[in-house]
């Protein structure tokens, strides 16, 4: 398979060693591969198929109806069309139909699922991962405890199921014995609400994995989310690539990581990476994965939380610690039953990383998951130089329709520094220059975390962000920066109109953000003033479609923007976050004035209940309904209390945003 032909880039020599030492030989096996097919989409596919590239690997993806054109497809190849990646069947059929000597699941979709493993076992295809007993053991949460415990690891303290609720010490933590994401999980912190998160917390674990097994464990007021990439060969053996700190997580969801972690010393590191790798050779674990701790800020005590048999998705922070060290061709050499070396352990790393998640979700205004249409879209290049770096991982392109049909993760932004605070201040950098126009994501709200103090300084703990807002950020700069780009726009045409059709006469009534707020623009060469703000245009790049990206001083400040003008609307992306801004036209109809009882979609999805019927009376705040999209659920309710006039939602109907579902009149 050729793994000599990967390039590791820089001098890794004081740092990690000598790579064939826990690669061992591997003439015996660069033939047993030759072609991988993809059980994935999106930007793991592409990442794996990079890899296999440059070994010399056919590469075949395969995609849905709605994937045909994606650009997973369009670089593998070969692709099969399935009717679901989550169809066992048919993406084993499709894997036989090619001819793929191993199937590689990315992360996601059938990445963890045994019945998955275990029917590639009996069509004798390699799955690039585990075998399908260990994932079986280490898939459960009360499994894996029990691998753990034997393994001599630490496991949070837990109570029976039968424990009565006035005999635990709350706050505790119910969660689904399977899977993960924060799914079938819920903090209880009396008697009084523990019957209800019982309830909730399996029924989620029975609709999102089909079972509804629970496990009742101490909850850890104040943790650090710590875990450890591990390795493991098909002669049970096992190596460790040091840790992670996920601990910028919002409802057990992870919003940035990095490597190493910055708040642990040399004695507890030992600790934890020893207690991964007896764990992984404890179940006999093959290939890459990645076991989970949770520190206990209160006791330095840290426990085993989990096992997650599968690539995870900020294995990049690892690989670019350790010199750009490939994980994925080390899962494709395990898969063929190459062996780790004595004496392999990697030692040491260099520099830090750390990664942000760009989800399509409106980060200020409840997190309300996003969809449609993407405009210009720009990922960041370089910055930083030769201090620093920056990684992109993605599948999102211009003008590519995002569904709601799949998770809502865009790309990921990952910037490597020679210490913690440039690869920080290189991320923030990168996401200043990150622009999605058309759809709004949180590459703004991530900028602004990754800018704040408390993240600078590392005080982030995993329940931070559930109890601490980030400021929305201030739309003053977009405004101005829009307000510049469409008066140099209309006064350099040499004419009354600019080539969009708008009177230059009519420029001071410049941009609105709502009917009470205007901008006026005087423009005098290569400088603005704009509400007494000083503004000159640096740099000036087209882009796509009309769009620009700009350099732009404001108030002797620099700022990159991205600018997109229509006849109708402004859209400024700035610092990550996109503005719209409305183009005022005296001429043109408003269009339709919603009543303010009107409980319209807050984002396209599907209607899972309609509680109500035309004529009920309902109080201010009475749950309406509930809709689904992403695998989030959210209840509509009354804005005030009154009659319901109007039912226009339907059980399983499919809304788009913005849709009237219910009307109530007072």
């Amino acid at each position: 398979m050729g793994l000599d032909k990967l390039d590791h880039r820089g001098d890794q020599s004081d740092h990690r060693g000598d790579q064939s030492d826990h690669r061992g030989d591997q003439s015996d096996h660069r033939a047993t591969v030759s072609s991988v097919l993809v059980a994935n989409r999106g930007e793991i596919a592409l990442r794996v198929f990079r890899t296999a590239r440059v070994l010399g690997l056919r590469t075949i993806a395969i995609y849905t109806d709605l994937d045909a054109a994606a650009p997973h497809v369009r670089e593998a190849d070969e692709a099969v069309r399935v009717d679901s990646y989550l169809d066992i069947d048919a993406v084993v059929a499709a894997a036989q139909r090619a001819g793929a000597d191993a199937v590689h699941p990315g992360y996601g979709f059938l990445s963890e699922r045994a019945e998955f493993a275990r029917a590639l076992e009996e069509a004798g295809i390699r799955l690039v991962g585990p075998s399908a007993a260990v994932m079986e053991q280490m898939g459960r949460k009360d499994a894996a405890r029990e691998v753990a415990e034997r393994a001599g690891v630490p496991v949070v303290p837990s109570y029976s199921l039968e424990t009565p609720a006035d005999q635990l010490a709350f706050p505790v933590l119910v969660k689904a014995a399977s899977g993960g994401g924060g799914k079938g999980m819920r903090v209880v912190r009396s008697a009084a609400e523990y019957a209800d998160a019982v309830a909730a917390a399996a029924r989620e674990a029975r609709s999102a994995f089909g079972d509804d097994t629970l496990l009742i464990e101490k909850y850890v007021e104040s943790g650090r989310h710590i875990e450890v990439q591990v390795m493991g060969d098909r002669h049970g053996r096992a190596v460790h690539f040091h840790e992670r700190d996920c601990s910028t997580q919002r409802r057990h969801q992870k919003v940035l990581e990095e490597a190493p972690a910055p708040t642990i010393g040399a004695e507890l590191r030992e600790a934890v990476t020893a207690a991964a790798v007896a764990l992984a050779e404890q179940v006999g674990y093959t290939g890459a994965g990645t076991v989970e701790f949770l520190l206990d800020n209160a006791t330095g005590d840290f426990y085993f939380l989990e096992m997650n048999t599968r690539l995870q998705v900020e294995h990049p922070v690892t690989e670019m610690v350790h010199g750009d060290h490939d994980l994925v061709a080390d899962q494709l050499r395990m898969a063929e039953g190459a062996p780790l070396a004595e004496g392999g352990q990697v030692r040491g790393w260099d520099g830090h990383a750390i990664e942000a998640r760009v989800y399509a979700e409106d980060s200020f205004n409840g997190f309300l998951p996003q969809a449609g249409r993407a405009g210009v879209v720009h990922w960041p290049g370089a910055h930083g130089g030769r201090a620093s770096r920056v990684r992109v991982d993605h599948a999102l392109e211009s003008g590519q329709v995002v569904s709601t049909s799949y998770d809502p993760m865009l790309g990921k932004v990952i910037a490597w520094g020679r210490d913690r605070e440039q690869a920080r201040r290189a991320l923030v950098a990168a996401l200043d220059d990150t622009a999605i126009l058309g759809l709004t994501t949180n590459a703004g709200f991530l900028r602004a975390l990754a800018a704040s103090d408390e993240f600078r300084y590392a005080t982030i703990d995993t329940a931070w962000l559930d109890q601490h807002e980030v400021p929305a950020p201030d739309p003053t700069v977009a405004r101005l920066i829009g307000a510049l780009v469409v008066a140099t726009r209309l006064s350099g045409s040499g004419h009354p109109f600019a080539a969009d059709g708008w009177r230059a006469s009519r420029l001071t009534e410049g941009l609105r953000v709502d009917l009470d707020e205007e901008l006026r623009v005087l423009v005098d060469a290569d400088s603005s003033t704009i509400d007494g703000r000083e503004l000159r245009i640096l740099e000036r790049d087209a882009l796509d479609d009309g769009a620009e990206r700009l350099r732009v001083e404001v108030d002797g400040e620099r700022h990159v923007a991205f600018v997109a003008v229509s006849p109708s609307q402004v859209e400024v992306v700035h610092r990550g976050q996109r503005h719209v801004f409305e183009r005022p036209d005296p001429n043109a109809s408003h269009g339709e004035v919603r009543g303010e009882g009107s409980v319209t979609a807050p984002m396209p999805g599907t209607v899972l209940q309609v509680l109500v019927a035309e004529g009920d009376t309902v109080e201010a705040g009475q749950s309406l309904g509930m809709m689904e999209a992403m695998k989030m659920e959210l209840t509509l309710k009354a804005p005030y209390s009154g009659t319901v006039t109007t039912v226009a939602a339907s059980v399983a109907q499919q809304v788009a945003l913005g849709d009237v579902l219910f009307e109530v009149t007072d």
